[in-house]
């Protein structure tokens, strides 16, 4: 089941363990009817046909009975912007990376603060099992991590 966004604001409230959800800083106009929009962490430049990794203002922790994907804004696409990959485990916690690239006819440009992903939240039945993998506790936009550089 997808979270609405009254719910999104009931798990960020909740001293409930295992529900609260983290969302750092949190700004109510990100807030949709069903998902969050998360805003770029720097100012970037994506030049036409390449990809740019992003970090998210946003900290977020999930807890272990949700999970999260991530979406490109339809304001986004519309400038020929695709966001690559984006599913988020339960119990991740960190800034997300934004692989973001630009597939439109002129470079786009990110002020530090512009709404560019949305997260949409869902609840994970029966798990008790947090993710803990190379990218928990990233900070900043993180690039590919293989197997020798898990700590």
């Amino acid at each position: 089941m997808i979270l609405s966004g009254e719910e999104i604001v009931r798990r960020l409230r909740t001293l409930e363990p295992g529900e609260r959800l983290t969302i750092r800083p949190f700004a109510k106009e990100s807030l949709q009817v069903a998902s969050y929009d998360l805003r770029a962490g720097e100012e970037t430049l994506i030049p036409r046909g390449e990809c740019r990794l992003v970090p998210s203002m946003e900290w977020v922790e999930v807890p272990v009975g949700l999970s999260a994907t991530l979406r490109c804004r339809s304001s986004m696409g519309r400038q020929g912007v695709l966001l690559g990959g984006g599913f988020v485990d339960p119990g991740f916690r960190g800034q997300l990376t934004l692989a973001l690239s630009n597939l439109g006819p002129e470079e786009v440009r990110l002020a530090a603060g512009d709404r560019c992903v949305q997260i949409v939240f869902a609840e994970v039945m029966a798990n008790n099992q947090p993710y803990r993998g190379r990218y928990q506790e990233s900070q900043g936009a993180v690039g590919a991590r293989n197997d020798q550089d898990r700590a």
